[in-house]
């Protein structure tokens, strides 16, 4: 089996001076960099005192999750004669909390709208989203269940 070798740098960007001293005297901002690409600016969740307008954990997990299905789902809809002229997905997340603090991903629902042409078979265009999970990396690496929803336009 072929390996692949994935990196990045992450960067922790809130110190005020202080670095950790007090809990509410740092920031949970953080910057993703990746060789040759844009750096990402993100924090922490808001619940746990992160900026709201950055990404975070768990906003990167599940664009990730929904990215690298999107990209099979073209690739095996292409591969069927399956033409797609538009994809769009609003995915969710559902975490739990435990009252110790920790948490986790339990399951996620990816919610695509998918636009193929007039015509198309619309069960076969909705049969791919079950073979996707063997093909997908980040499906194939998590460890809570994934599911489809997805809704079909034509046009």
């Amino acid at each position: 089996m072929a390996t692949h070798d994935f990196t990045a740098r992450i960067a922790w960007t809130g110190n005020h001076g202080a670095g950790t001293r007090t809990y509410r005297g740092y920031d949970r901002t953080w910057e993703i960099a990746t060789p040759g690409k844009p750096v990402v600016q993100c924090s922490n969740d808001p619940l746990l005192g992160g900026d709201p307008g950055l990404p975070n954990p768990e906003d990167l997990l599940l664009a990730s999750l929904s990215g690298c299905h999107m990209l099979w789902y073209l690739h095996l809809a292409s591969a069927a004669g399956i033409v797609v002229t538009a994809y769009a997905d609003n995915p969710l997340g559902v975490g739990e909390s435990a009252p110790d603090g920790t948490g986790r991903f339990v399951r996620a629902v990816l919610r695509p709208t998918i636009t193929v042409v007039a015509g198309s078979d619309l069960a076969a265009a909705d049969a791919i989203h079950a073979r996707i999970h063997a093909h997908c990396f980040i499906a194939r690496s998590v460890n809570f269940p994934v599911e489809y929803a997805a809704t079909y336009l034509e046009g």
